[in-house]
């Protein structure tokens, strides 16, 4: 690492950093894409960390709504008809598959496949 990285990891924020990080990390999921990269109106395969989840019931369907943070930017996965998926926690990473589309301006994507990343120690 030279001087200047050093000295500009010195200054970073934590944000700065935990963005970083996940860049890095969904870097070495083989076939993922970074959020900022994604075409819309296309299938595609992402890996990051979920920041929050939400339970919010769209047209009187019930409907489970999570932020997917990679580094790079945010995408949201909505489950429709769900109110709750074991091990969808803040904090837990994974990679989601789906067809991505615009909503209000922010990437989401319906119903995605998902799995779950290991914890540390699991």
């Amino acid at each position: 690492m030279s001087l200047t990285d050093r000295l500009r990891t010195l200054a970073a924020s934590r944000a700065e950093i935990e963005a970083t990080e996940e860049r890095a990390e969904a870097v070495r999921a083989v076939g993922c894409t970074p959020v900022d990269q994604l075409p819309v109106r296309s299938r595609a395969r992402v890996s990051g960390v979920v920041r929050s989840v939400t339970f919010r019931p769209r047209d009187g369907v019930p409907a489970l709504e999570a932020e997917l943070y990679d580094g790079s930017g945010t995408l949201v996965l909505v489950w429709l008809g769900r109110r709750e998926i074991g091990g969808i926690v803040p904090g837990r990473r994974l990679k989601a598959e789906g067809l991505v589309c615009m909503v209000d301006g922010r990437r989401t994507v319906f119903n995605p496949g998902y799995e779950l990343k290991p914890r540390p120690g699991e």
